[in-house]
């Protein structure tokens, strides 16, 4: 099995020496860097992992219903891919929780069993022993995630690992769940991808002529350049007028991966490793593409219906809503009530919940009749299916994009300032 070059820790991990738990996850590491062509492993420092009684754990054992079955041996087999049940223990590295599938204190809210929220919280206190922290957002850059300029991680949120890797230049690829959790056990990934520096120069140039400086601009931006990405491919983007912060650029990068799933992007004077248009491209040689408002204008009618409709449901906050971004909601929301057939779902990290408690924002956001939620979203729990033939409107690109195809339902994009005003009016 042994191809790639192995440390003397590494292969006393891979003997058994530290335990089972590890020999698996190493092993399964290996068999990834040899799939991969990796000529050595790397040092893991951070894992944000999918965690939680999400419905893919159900395959388990289709005789018998997850809540009958050994937490340990479930995880065993689909995280580990082992029949034999190994024994967990504390994780290599500095682990925090993705998205879940629910709201682990309003699951009953959304229409999930009782059996299942329990269940669920079952599993967290599970990963919360072995020493994950239960963040349960995927942006766990803004609750403490940070790896620094050439800090190499694992993560399973498509759209984190293009901004901690663009933003902040670490080092990391879209591994998948499981690779996840092999890491965070061993601490080692393949060195490859993303975690060799010579792999990280851009290969098209974007041009943007347009102004673009709200959250709505940014991901339709991030939609369309997904369009019109080469498979394989890493943009750079350019442009005079190219206004970002942190919460727009979280857009941007969450709908360019629907549409084509870059894991690094250059961003000219912004990123750390585009200075220059010249720093981002291993050579003078790139590929030059021009986008127009006409190619916005295509995105837009991709993702959503053009016509009057009442709305049954909002849904906002994909990626998860910063504690900024919940303060300007609670200024739009304050003393106005939103429509009595609508139902307004916001999501955010527990955490930052937390803030918006203290700070009396979830008092004002909800006296509106508005739920503010956390730990999951539409697309990582069946929520949205429980709708079937109402209106759904999103401010989120990924989430019309995902949702749309999977639902009878109508589904509808606007800025999040349209969304609100629709949840108060009835329609949009």
């Amino acid at each position: 099995m042994e191809l790639v070059n192995l440390s003397q820790y590494e292969k006393e991990m891979l003997e058994g020496k530290y335990g089972k738990l590890k020999k698996q996850a190493i092993k399964k590491v290996v068999e990834y860097a040899n799939a991969l062509g990796a000529e050595k492993l790397c040092k893991v420092s951070k894992a944000h992992l999918f965690c939680g009684t999400h419905l893919y754990l159900d395959a388990y054992k289709k005789e018998s219903s997850l809540e009958d079955c050994d937490i340990e041996e479930v995880l065993s087999e689909m995280h580990l891919c082992s029949k034999e049940k190994l024994n967990f223990e504390e994780f290599e590295c500095f682990c925090q929780a993705d998205c879940g599938p629910m709201d682990p204190e309003r699951y009953k809210y959304l229409g999930i069993e009782e059996k299942r929220g329990k269940l669920n919280k079952q599993y967290l206190e599970f990963y919360a022993n072995l020493g994950v922290n239960l963040a349960e957002t995927c942006v766990p850059y803004m609750v403490g995630f940070i790896p620094f300029k050439g800090e190499h991680y694992v993560s399973s949120e498509s759209h984190a690992v293009t901004m901690m890797n663009s933003f902040f230049g670490a080092c990391g690829n879209s591994d998948g769940l499981e690779a996840g959790f092999w890491s965070a056990i061993c601490g080692r990934t393949p060195y490859w991808g993303n975690h060799i520096m010579e792999n990280r120069k851009g290969t098209h140039l974007f041009q943007v002529d347009f102004d673009v400086s709200t959250s709505y601009d940014w991901d339709l931006l991030g939609y369309t350049i997904g369009r019109m990405l080469p498979p394989h491919s890493i943009p750079v983007i350019n442009g005079q007028s190219l206004n970002a912060d942190i919460f727009n650029i979280k857009y941007f990068f969450a709908s360019m991966a629907t549409t084509s799933g870059p894991e690094m992007c250059h961003i000219v004077g912004l990123t750390p490793e585009a200075h220059t248009l010249e720093d981002a491209f291993a050579s003078g040689i790139y590929e030059i593409i021009k986008v127009t408002p006409l190619d916005i204008e295509k995105s837009l009618s991709l993702l959503s219906d053009n016509k009057s409709a009442k709305i049954d449901l909002v849904s906002l906050g994909c990626p998860h809503y910063s504690i900024e971004e919940l303060h300007q909601i609670a200024k739009y929301l304050k003393n106005k009530t939103i429509h009595k057939d609508v139902c307004l779902n916001i999501w955010t990290a527990p955490s930052i919940k937390f803030m918006s408690d203290r700070t009396g924002l979830t008092d004002i956001i909800e006296r509106s009749n508005a739920k503010l939620l956390t730990s999951s979203c539409p697309l990582t729990s069946d929520v949205f299916l429980k709708e079937e033939g109402k209106n759904i409107l999103f401010d989120s690109a990924k989430q019309a994009h995902y949702i749309r195809p999977l639902t009878k339902s109508g589904i509808y994009y606007k800025s999040l300032e349209k969304c609100l005003e629709a949840a108060i009016l009835g329609y949009v």
